[in-house]
């Protein structure tokens, strides 16, 4: 004779057993999910391979804010890059920084950004970057912004740069500084070209 009892026992232990683990499959997922959607992407245009592009969130009430990546020159002739345009901003622009007297000046780059045959440019904080200038709202960390860069040589690419947090490091985790600070309590003057 079936023991009811004990089958019905037998049954909710099985299936709490099987909802736990849908539970921990569905989360395990999620999490996947959202490290993808953080990450960034990698851009090949002809020559031009572009990698971990990222930004780093603002205060209320910035002006501005910046966008950072690794550009590889795979080609055997230099190539030149310039922002046209962005969706957070009405004004996109590739700008270097310099210290000058003590004073960290940054300024854009006339011409375009040179990247040589063979290497790799690094634009991070507190060194060369895009600059995403008269922001329409903050950068918001989670979100992204896109901006059109355009190569001499190698054509127009569109671009999403994940958000990170204010402050945040390089995605890679190495440590990036500060794009506002110098270094020894310097100050920074920005031109306004």
């Amino acid at each position: 004779m079936l023991n009811c009892e004990a089958w019905f026992r037998g049954w909710s232990r099985r299936s709490a057993g099987a909802a736990l683990a849908l539970t921990v499959i569905y989360l395990i997922g999620a999490i996947v999910l959202v490290a993808r959607a953080g990450a960034a992407s990698d851009y090949d245009l002809g020559a031009i391979h572009i990698s971990q592009p990222w930004a780093r969130a603002t205060p209320k009430g910035a002006t501005a804010g910046a966008g950072y990546m690794t550009i590889t020159n795979k080609g055997a002739a230099p190539d030149k890059i310039i922002c046209i345009s962005d969706d957070a901003s009405t004004q996109c622009q590739i700008h270097t920084m310099t210290m000058e007297g003590g004073v960290m000046k940054m300024r854009p780059v006339e011409g375009g950004l040179e990247i040589k045959p063979g290497e790799s440019v690094t634009l991070k904080p507190g060194g060369d970057h895009v600059m995403f200038r008269d922001l329409k709202q903050p950068l918001v960390q989670g979100q992204s912004v896109k901006a059109t860069l355009k190569f001499e040589r190698a054509g127009t690419v569109d671009v999403d740069y994940p958000v990170l947090a204010i402050g945040a490091a390089a995605p890679d985790g190495k440590a990036g500084g500060t794009m506002m600070q110098g270094s020894g309590g310097s100050m920074m003057q920005m031109d306004k070209r």
